[in-house]
């Protein structure tokens, strides 16, 4: 592979890489704790947690995320900040698709699926009105930053300190 032939994006310093790990492991902390009270939004838009399996560890991860509704399914964006290579929640879900979300004190499993092209375009201007950087994180990367819609699997109406 020639330079020019390499994927274009946002490709993280080590530094920042741990730095954005140790931000990560504090909100969702914070956010479980409170009930999504400290860390339930970011810039004025909605936050959960996603608890994901890792694809080769089998371990459980859990990062906040913004998030949009669309009827009872939630909405993600695998952006990854526009870095060149998508997010490890969304590469785990791949591999395993069903997972956990906490929105507020309620938590329930769910299934995921990347959004179709159609799905996508319908979303996309919700998204980005939601959050404005996503158009830009599509912009300096190569890569068509996925959609995620999780669905329901079952309704668990139990508040995550029972």
């Amino acid at each position: 592979m020639t330079n020019h032939d390499q994927p274009v994006g946002r490709r993280p310093s080590r530094l920042a890489a741990a730095l954005q790990n140790a931000v990560t492991k504090v909100h969702s902390v914070l956010y479980r704790s409170s009930n999504g009270v400290i860390g339930g939004r970011i810039a004025n838009s909605p936050v959960l947690l996603l608890t994901t399996t890792g694809r080769r560890s089998g371990n459980q991860f859990t990062v906040p995320l913004l998030y949009l509704m669309d009827g009872s399914n939630v909405v993600l964006v695998a952006s990854n900040g526009g870095a060149v290579r998508h997010p490890t929640w969304w590469l785990n879900l791949q591999t395993t698709s069903e997972a956990w979300i906490q929105i507020k004190d309620v938590r329930r499993r769910v299934k995921a699926e990347q959004a179709s092209a159609a799905e996508k375009q319908r979303l996309w201007p919700r998204l980005t009105a939601m959050y404005p950087g996503y158009k830009r994180y599509q912009e300096i990367t190569d890569r068509d930053i996925p959609v995620v819609i999780l669905h329901s699997i079952e309704e668990d109406k139990s508040r995550s300190n029972d």
